[in-house]
């Protein structure tokens, strides 16, 4: 009676499987197809706009326009490109760094913490705009003034998760470390550090974003190479085709980077869901 039972439901447990797994796959093919379809629908309604509204290719170019525009100008597009990502990814190294760094500070001293974490506040609050010509006087005309940028507008965001994640350690963990004798040391590499990743990841990946807006600002301030220069070339000769192909590449480097950040962080953090996921 037994055999006959499980010979019975092996076929259904088959069957059970492989519906799971066409779910998985639908799934699966539905998150990749609903961006596609959302981005095609876009640029339809955009051509259909320009087309049935007569609007001058100076003022809002077709896509086709756009499109032949990165065809014909690509090079003159990754010359530009590459400053801003090496002014971004400098900024994003720099800020995300001495955030991580500060933030243990803040963590084991909280005296510091009190002292200095209102007047980050106060600097976070100055608009970039108003930042970026502070900086191009203090540091000169070259890359450093806008990675000091980038670097700025990574850091804020870095530090207050970094800070939440090292401070909200399971209490039962921590007394544990505590019965056991485990150094400050053991306690930060073994406990908050491993705990306060899936925050930092989140910030990082708000950072990979941020950091390339504050390479663009910070080149819309005296230079003549980059994405944020060629933005400005482009909008006073009223180039809109180029001014939409430059946006579009700029974009697509900031999404490749936020891309690049996710992967890390499933590489990385295995054990626990990312913080807001």
């Amino acid at each position: 009676m037994t055999a006959t039972t499980d010979v019975t439901l092996l076929p259904d447990a088959a069957t059970a499987e492989a519906e799971y797994r066409l779910r998985k796959r639908r799934e699966m093919w539905r998150r990749r197809l609903l961006p596609v379809a959302g981005i095609g629908s876009a640029l339809l309604l955009w051509a259909a706009l320009v087309y049935l509204l007569k609007v001058p290719p100076f003022i809002a170019p077709s896509p086709v326009l756009v499109i032949t525009t990165l065809y014909n100008k690509f090079g003159l597009l990754m010359t530009n490109l590459l400053p801003t990502m090496i002014e971004a990814v400098s900024g994003f190294l720099l800020g995300n760094v001495a955030a991580i760094v500060i933030a243990t500070v803040f963590v084991h001293k909280k005296t510091m913490e009190e002292a200095f974490f209102p007047l980050v506040v106060i600097i976070n609050t100055i608009p970039v705009v108003a930042k970026a010509p502070i900086l191009v006087l203090l540091l000169g005309n070259g890359m450093e003034p806008k990675i000091a940028i980038a670097a700025l507008i990574c850091f804020f965001p870095t530090l207050v998760n970094m800070v939440r994640g090292l401070e909200s350690v399971n209490p039962q963990a921590m007394e544990l470390m505590r019965v056991l004798s485990a150094s400050k040391s053991e306690v930060f590499f073994k406990l908050r550090l491993y705990n306060s990743l899936p925050y930092l990841f989140s910030a990082l990946k708000i950072s990979a974003s941020t950091s390339v807006i504050g390479a663009i600002v910070g080149e819309w301030i005296g230079t003549t190479s980059g994405i944020g220069a060629l933005i400005i070339q482009a909008t006073y000769a009223f180039d809109s085709a180029l001014l939409y192909a430059t946006v579009i590449v700029g974009s697509c480097f900031s999404m490749v980077f936020f891309l690049t950040i996710t992967l890390a962080e499933r590489l990385v953090v295995r054990w626990q869901a990312p913080v807001g996921h």
